[in-house]
């Protein structure tokens, strides 16, 4: 490729925070629940960099992005029908069989969001203010053509806010916002000029059982479950318990088991894991905080609130998780 920039580039990174920030000098953007990728583009030549650095291509064949010489900055998506992101369909495609990519590929075609410009034609561009480079991004997505509707796969440009009153709403019904600074450099690898605020949710959840811990004597971990139509249904997991939390839940949760093992816990991200675990009588109920769902299950960042004594467990439904 011929382009004033080469992979690997480090992609620019947002600070977490719990507030987003507000003033003239900040616009926003929905955040997407996805790969990031930084697309480098010369002519029909294409070739996608993850956020580690590796190569993405060969999982997405489908991706047709326009011809150009440009590199774009962005996040990777499939869809569902109800237009929500599909993160477990991105997953299943880092798959090393070709003919299941290629199917796959097929049934669920990915797009292209991007939200940055880094480079176009023989001229970077990382140097430029956000608002400059977002202005390029928009005359270049315009200039391709936006939504490529002959591709399976294509390329359209994330919104973008300058109210907060109007990006907040991405907060209550998305998976959070990204606050830009519009005076703002590109800066690989760095969390300066970008914040981020993920959504939290919270829900009540019956504990149907715990997986050991490392060490001897200890949980790992509660294993959550909801109601869906009268049957208990598993949607994930909780940890993140201190050494004595870990020791005392032992003995609170020993009156309870069944003698039973389960297993099929929703963690496919940890392959090669013992997903065996201890099942329990479902009569305990737990609150717990968490900020993504993904086909039914909650993915991550769950976190023990309280212990619900006054909660029935058959009141713990699957429709908290909509």
């Amino acid at each position: 490729m011929a382009l004033p920039l080469k992979p690997p580039i480090k992609p620019q990174l947002a600070l977490a925070r719990k507030q987003l920030p507000e003033g003239d000098e900040w616009v926003y953007e929905p955040k997407f629940d996805g790969f990031r990728v930084i697309a480098f583009v010369d002519g029909e030549d294409v070739y996608l960099q993850s956020r580690g650095a590796k190569p993405l291509r060969r999982y997405f064949p489908e991706l047709e992005l326009p011809p150009g010489r440009y590199v774009l900055d962005g996040e990777l998506l499939i869809l569902g029908a109800d237009g929500h992101e599909q993160f477990d369909a991105l997953q299943n495609r880092l798959h090393p069989a070709e003919s299941r990519v290629r199917m796959l590929a097929e049934r669920t075609p990915a797009l292209l969001r991007a939200f940055d410009l880094l480079a176009e034609g023989s001229r970077k561009v990382l140097g430029q203010p956000f608002a400059e480079r977002r202005k390029r991004l928009e005359s270049l997505v315009a200039g391709l053509g936006g939504r490529t509707k002959a591709a399976a796969g294509s390329i359209e440009l994330t919104p973008v806010e300058p109210r907060l009153a109007k990006a907040t709403p991405w907060l209550e019904g998305g998976e959070g916002v990204i606050a830009k600074q519009l005076e703002a450099p590109y800066r690989p690898g760095e969390r300066k000029g970008m914040v981020k605020v993920k959504r939290v949710r919270t829900a009540d959840c019956v504990v149907v059982g715990w997986r050991p811990g490392k060490e001897e004597g200890t949980v790992g971990s509660l294993i959550l479950g909801l109601y869906d139509g009268g049957e208990l249904r598993v949607v994930g997991h909780t940890s993140g318990f201190r050494a004595a939390e870990k020791r005392e839940l032992v003995s609170k949760l020993a009156p309870y088991e069944t003698g039973e093992r389960g297993s099929g816990d929703p963690s496919r991200w940890a392959a090669g894991r013992d997903l065996e675990w201890i099942e329990l009588r479902p009569e305990l109920v737990v609150e717990v905080s968490f900020d993504h769902v993904s086909d039914g299950r909650i993915r991550h960042g769950t976190k023990v609130l309280r212990w619900r004594d006054d909660k029935e467990p058959a009141d713990c439904a699957f429709g908290q998780l909509s």
